[in-house]
């Protein structure tokens, strides 16, 4: 991203593949930072957990707070104790994994008078056309409306991330952007970041503007 804030809140439907970007994300924001920490918040999505790259986020230097019951056979939806640190200690740089649908963003909502009191915060809606239930804008728009109400949080900014997991292709991307770009103009939230395998992003470099190459994790994949 050109710059960002100090909590960057990241949601998205089922299968937009906003846990993905996270783990991306927060990689990206450690090269740059000296603290940084992701916050698994999602308490709806037992099966794809930021929990699956801990070992990754350890040796890359990345914090990690979840649930204590994350990756575990006990399916309860606990926030984490350590989840009030993210408002608290304003040396951290933190990147939100957000649940998937409007109960999902009811967490959110517990810590969002001190994100809103702070301005110092991006919530971006991660976006995929190619989702049964996000593929078009107008149902995409309802969602986004669905967990702004639940979390009391405004979204800031859009992150097409619009793909067919291991198939998807250049042309899937370019594809995808008439699709982003209806969702930014109805709206009225502007497109901030469309991501793309590593492996396509040179072939797409100067055509679509804000490319941000994804590394692919082993056990979620790209579309989690």
């Amino acid at each position: 991203m050109r710059e960002h804030k100090r909590l960057t809140v990241l949601c998205g439907h089922y299968g937009s593949g906003k846990t993905n970007v996270a783990v991306n994300l927060a990689y990206a924001l450690k090269k740059t930072n000296e603290r940084v920490t992701i916050a698994d918040l999602d308490i709806v999505n037992p099966y794809f957990r930021t929990k699956d790259s801990s070992e990754d986020f350890a040796a890359r230097g990345i914090d990690l707070i979840c649930s204590p019951y994350a990756n575990s056979n006990v399916d309860i939806p606990a926030l984490p104790p350590e989840m009030y640190a993210i408002t608290d200690d304003k040396s951290l740089t933190v990147v939100l994994d957000i649940g998937g649908d409007d109960r999902g963003a009811l967490a959110l909502g517990r810590l969002a008078p001190q994100i809103k009191a702070e301005q110092n915060y991006s919530m971006l809606m991660v976006i995929n056309g190619y989702r049964p239930l996000t593929q078009d804008a107008p149902s995409t728009l309802e969602v986004m409306r669905e967990i702004e109400q639940a979390c009391g949080i405004p979204f800031t900014g859009l992150v097409n991330n619009s793909n067919l997991g291991v198939e998807t292709t250049a042309q899937h991307v370019r594809d995808s952007m008439v699709y982003a770009r209806e969702v930014e103009r109805m709206s009225g939230i502007p497109l901030v970041l469309t991501t793309v395998k590593e492996d396509l992003c040179e072939e797409l470099k100067g055509e679509i503007p804000d490319l941000f190459p994804l590394e692919l994790q082993a056990k979620i994949g790209f579309s989690c």
